[in-house]
């Protein structure tokens, strides 16, 4: 057993720890390090940090404080259509932290275009005052705050409000949807009506500033794409015929709001689909537009909603890489300069921090830029960025479990990474409660749901200790690293750790924890979070048969042709697959299901889909493994009760749902010794679940001392 102070273990880590941001010296005040950031105007030097992303932008008549924005992105908040309290206390939290505007989310203009009940509508009068309330909370905090306007087309099926889908051409936009009714003049005008209305609801509202959404395959969009307009009148056809119906609606927002209010676009780049828009005929476009009407800024982003790789892009996850996206608000912004604009070209996409987002601005790729997820990780990233307070940024990773996964099942999004992301208005980040009489906490295991616990409590100001069994932190997180297309998750633990650091808590290495050395320890509150175990599907037969777990650490044991069984549908597998084929091996997968990767997303499961597609990995669905003797593979088709005999595979992966040990639980229980159980200890899920689970614990109310009463 090996006990050390975070000082300590900080020399231990050195490497491990690398990478983690560690803060500039510190201002001698609050005034000093903000430089008026927060109150009035600043004089940037270029030897300042974040010079470029930190200078204020005139966008139209507005000026922003920053170029640092929230791009639209749906959070499912709405209630009965309306923005909530729940969006209020969200923006608030992020106008404080420092950014310099905000663009709320899809404000829908018709009903046939609503989908479903958390989808906030903008051409009912209801929303007034309900918007009010943000639009004021943000600006209080020097934030500005505009809204973005939209009619998602084909994309609503109608269900909810039993409407009919309206697009340019009777093209579903998934295999699994049904086709849209071709618009006609009445159906546009409607349309073009419906985004006026609206427009005159958030200008009543208090917005600064409107974004028409013509991207993402949206509404607007299925016009100017060939992909989804197939039309052989006025507006189909040629580019020109293309852009007219996107093109009046444009212009009769602008005669509506006139040229003092700020209108901006927000626009795909390029498809990434076949036969669809790419960046030259984008590049075309943008400047056509303009042309035709007067544009504030251009946001420029990228992807269409058809069920292809093209919308796993448009929330690209830790598996890809940022680049390529940014060239195209660079290519943009080139062609509208060469044409004589000076417009501000906004750029989103995978941006996790302001070191970032200046050098896109620097070298001249953006006027400003879009952070998403990053702001849905850390509310404050602009203002602790400012402070220098590098080492408290929480960077987003990229995992997509919390936001894009939460908006495909149509709950309120949620972070991995910040658990209390949604729920401002519930709850202030620990760091800012005030301190209470500390007690002493003993956090059991030192995976994901231990770390956060254990720097939740010593961020409450109490004394904790962490145990843990092994002599390195991040437990099962540990493995899924050893995949580079994983390898954010490092990203995550070396911040936990850091925080562990800098709050001054006692981690214990090599340590098992039994009841007897738990109760001996004497602590106030114990948060149990000792994970789960992998055991080994069992199969019939005497082949090699492996966890994944053992797989990944040992890939050469595996040998060249690899059969993956998995009855779970997790990120898991289906990252491990790719990995698998990434190393040389011939893949195959089967399940017993009609589809793979279930519990995953489709925002990133279709991309992980066209790379196992390059990487010749063979999926075999409705098929359950029934035993493997190191030459045979039986497989049974569960469509017919038919048994396949195949031969040539090296080696089988079983891949089941963990398990988890209660017993120390129960022993604690029925002692009477204050436990708590998070994470997989409770029940076996992703981290996900278990982060969220650490923090709770750690801000639960302890129970009044005996013979106090409250």
């Amino acid at each position: 057993m090996t006990e050390l102070s975070c000082f300590q273990y900080s020399r231990c880590i050195e490497n491990m720890t690398a990478s983690v941001n560690r803060p500039h010296d510190r201002p001698r005040s609050k005034d000093q390090a903000m430089g008026g950031f927060f109150g009035g105007s600043r004089d940037l030097s270029q030897h300042q940090p974040y010079a470029q992303a930190l200078s204020p932008l005139d966008v139209g008549h507005l000026r922003f404080r920053n170029r640092i924005f929230v791009p639209a992105h749906t959070t499912n908040f709405g209630e009965h259509h309306l923005p909530s309290a729940q969006h209020l206390a969200y923006h608030r939290a992020r106008a404080r932290g420092g950014v310099g505007a905000i663009i709320f989310e899809s404000i829908r203009v018709h009903a046939n275009s609503l989908g479903r009940p958390q989808a906030v509508c903008g051409f009912d009068p209801a929303c007034i005052d309900p918007f009010r309330r943000i639009t004021d909370a943000v600006k209080a905090e020097g934030a500005l705050m505009l809204g973005q306007i939209i009619h998602l087309g084909r994309q609503v099926e109608g269900d909810f409000e039993r409407t009919v889908s309206w697009g340019a051409s009777p093209i579903p936009w998934s295999i699994s949807a049904l086709p849209p009714r071709p618009m006609d003049e009445f159906d546009m005008e409607q349309v073009i009506e419906g985004h006026l209305v609206t427009a005159r609801n958030l200008v009543a509202a208090g917005f600064d500033g409107i974004e028409l959404q013509m991207a993402h395959g949206h509404l607007l969009q299925q016009f100017m794409s060939p992909l989804s307009n197939k039309r052989d009148d006025d507006y189909g056809g040629s580019l020109e015929n293309r852009l007219r119906f996107p093109a009046r609606v444009l212009a009769a927002l602008r005669a509506e709001l006139g040229d003092g209010f700020c209108l901006g676009i927000r626009f795909s780049g390029e498809e990434y689909a076949d036969g669809g828009l790419g960046i030259e005929e984008a590049e075309r476009i943008v400047p056509m537009l303009t042309r035709q009407v007067r544009v504030d800024f251009v946001n420029v982003s990228h992807s269409a909603y058809v069920a292809s790789y093209s919308l796993a892009t448009q929330m690209a996850d830790m598996a890809f890489d940022p680049a390529p996206f940014r060239t195209l608000p660079a290519r943009i912004r080139h062609s509208l300069r060469a044409d004589g604009f000076e417009t501000p070209v906004f750029a989103v996409c995978r941006f996790t921090g302001l070191d970032e987002a200046d050098a896109m601005i620097a070298g001249g790729g953006a006027d400003a830029v879009g952070m998403a997820r990053a702001h849905l990780a850390e509310p404050a990233i602009v203002r602790k960025s400012v402070e220098g307070r590098l080492n408290e940024i929480r960077r987003c990773i990229g995992c997509n479990q919390g936001c894009a996964g939460m908006l495909e099942r149509n709950l309120p999004i949620r972070c991995l990474i910040n658990p209390i992301a949604g729920l401002e208005g519930q709850f202030e980040e620990p760091e800012a409660l005030p301190r209470k009489a500390a007690r002493r906490i003993l956090v059991v295991g030192g995976g994901p749901a231990g770390l956060e616990a254990a720097r939740v409590a010593a961020a409450l100001g109490h004394e904790v200790t962490l145990w843990e069994r092994s002599d390195q932190l991040g437990g099962q997180l540990r493995t899924a690293w050893l995949m580079p297309k994983r390898a954010n998750f490092k990203t995550f633990v070396e911040h936990q750790i850091a925080a562990l650091m800098r709050l001054g808590a006692t981690i214990v290495f090599n340590r098992d924890a039994d009841a007897a050395a738990i109760e001996a320890f004497g602590a106030d509150r114990i948060v149990l979070a000792t994970g789960s175990t992998t055991s080994a599907l069992p199969v019939a037969g005497n082949g090699p048969v492996f966890t994944l777990p053992d797989a990944l650490r040992s890939p050469d044991q595996l040998g060249a042709s690899v059969a993956v069984f998995d009855r779970t549908g997790e990120w898991g597998t289906l990252s491990a697959l790719e990995h698998f084929a990434d190393l040389g091996k011939a893949v195959t997968l089967f399940v017993p299901a009609a589809s793979y990767a279930w519990r995953t997303t489709v925002y990133s499961t279709l991309a992980n889909s066209r790379r196992l597609r390059e990487r010749k990995v063979r999926i075999a669905t409705l098929r359950a493994v029934r035993s493997y003797d190191g030459a045979t593979l039986e497989i049974e088709d569960l469509s017919t009760g038919h048994i396949e005999r195949l031969t040539g595979f090296s080696a089988l992966v079983a891949v089941d749902h963990n398990r988890t040990d209660q017993s120390l639980y129960l022993a604690l229980r029925r002692a009477g010794t204050p436990v708590m159980q998070v994470g997989d200890n409770n029940a076996p899920r992703t981290a996900l679940e278990a982060v969220y689970q650490g923090h709770m614990a750690a801000r639960a109310p302890f129970p009044p001392a005996p013979g106090i009463t409250t």
